[in-house]
C-alpha cells in the first residue's frame, strides 16, 4: 500500500538500514513501525528543542481561541530532503 502510494520506494545496497518492528495496537491489530534509534544517535542535536508542555499551556492562558492542527497521518506528511532519503532505508522480509 505504501509502495503504490509512492510513500516508499525500493533501493538496492543502502548505506543506512533500520529495522522494521511490529507493534500491537490496543485493538489487537499490528502496526508496522521503523526503529530509527541508531539514525537518531548519528544525527546532530537540534538547537531548537520543543517547549515544555507546561510552557505551552501557560502561553495559551487568557486567549479566547486556540487552534489545533490535525495530526492524523502526520508521519506521512513530512517531506524528507532528497539528499537525506537514503538514511531512512529499512529492511522488509
Amino acid at each position: 500500500r505504501l509502495l503504490s502510494a509512492n510513500f516508499i520506494q525500493p533501493i538496492d545496497y543502502p548505506q543506512w538500514v533500520s529495522n522494521v518492528v511490529p507493534v500491537t495496537k490496543a485493538t489487537g491489530k499490528i502496526r508496522i513501525c521503523t526503529d530509527f534509534r541508531d539514525l537518531n544517535l548519528a544525527c546532530p542535536k537540534d538547537d531548537f528543542p520543543l517547549p515544555n508542555i507546561d510552557q505551552l499551556v501557560d502561553l495559551t492562558a487568557g486567549h479566547e481561541m486556540l487552534s489545533l492542527m490535525d495530526g492524523f497521518s502526520g508521519y506521512n506528511q513530512i517531506l524528507i530532503a532528497p539528499e537525506d532519503q537514503h538514511k531512512t532505508s529499512f529492511i522488509t522480509p
